[in-house]
């Protein structure tokens, strides 16, 4: 199969850069116009600065939503990119804010929420959506270091960001947790990745069971093959050979571009989703997943 993006084979030190990417990433069509759905929110947005976490946060921006981002402390490549969406959301004439944090240490997530609330006055609308993936075939070989740290990254944070953040969450309000199709199909190159992301589907359902009497809903979102840092920086550190056309042995024949997950953040963000919670939306190029 061919993939209609031509990705090359290519490879970045973790945890990658968009503005390294070849070709570049698109995170929000040219043609998309916000109608003021999120007129009014702050939404806080973990690895908001590159990625898919960056279109949610454009896509937010362009539906009136002032928006905090955070970026991995230290990484002056995620600096970098986290930088370009300020500038984007502001020259847009929105409102951004950038946070350097290590969420794998629940103190960082109580201080980013508490700096967040201090900086904005509220907090309306949470998306889990840092993470990292380190490729391994033969669990025999899988460090308990990665192990660890891959759970840290993926689940932990998610974890001390919502419940830092849940005092601050009234009725309306919502979570959205980013997932991955590799939670329902559980590639074995990926178990540490893979149970990391079944586990934030079951943290969806149950929290927004917990959730309901407060009218604070809880859903997630799990992408298919979406061309991010993440890929190039992971199965390309890992073999370059693995990145070229990249996603393209998916029923659409290609992977997606960011842009095309933003719009379901801002459904979710949104009234448009009031009736819905628990639930995962499969944004994934047509794979067929249980769930």
């Amino acid at each position: 199969m061919v993939n209609k993006f031509n990705i090359p084979a290519q490879q970045q030190e973790h945890p990658g850069s968009d503005a390294q990417l070849k070709p570049q990433a698109e995170f929000i069509a040219k043609d998309y116009l916000g109608s003021k759905k999120l007129v009014g929110k702050v939404a806080l947005i973990t690895g908001g600065d590159s990625g898919i976490g960056r279109a949610a946060a454009l896509h937010f921006a362009k539906e009136g939503a002032e928006v905090a981002i955070t970026y991995l402390k230290d990484s002056d490549v995620e600096k970098v990119d986290a930088e370009w969406v300020k500038d984007w959301v502001e020259n847009e004439g929105g409102v951004c804010r950038i946070y350097p944090v290590d969420l794998r240490h629940s103190q960082e997530g109580i201080d980013l929420v508490k700096h967040v609330v201090a900086d904005f006055g509220k907090l309306n609308i949470v998306v889990n959506n840092a993470g990292t993936q380190y490729p391994n075939d033969d669990l025999a070989t899988l460090e308990d270091e990665q192990w660890l740290d891959t759970f840290a990254t993926n689940v932990h944070s998610m974890f001390y960001v919502t419940k830092a953040a849940l005092p601050h969450l009234s009725e309306g309000d919502v979570i959205i947790n980013t997932s991955s199709v590799n939670g329902y199909l559980g590639p074995g190159n990926m178990v540490d990745y893979s149970t990391t992301k079944g586990a934030q589907i079951s943290f969806t359902r149950a929290l927004s069971n917990q959730l309901l009497k407060r009218g604070i809903r809880v859903n997630a979102i799990a992408p298919g093959p979406v061309w991010t840092p993440l890929q190039p920086a992971s199965l390309g550190r890992f073999n370059p050979q693995f990145v070229e056309n990249y996603g393209g042995n998916s029923p659409m024949e290609r992977c997606g571009q960011p842009s095309e997950l933003g719009p379901s953040f801002v459904f979710l963000a949104s009234s448009d989703s009031s009736f819905i919670t628990g639930q995962t939306l499969h944004p994934n190029g047509g794979m067929m997943v249980g769930g």
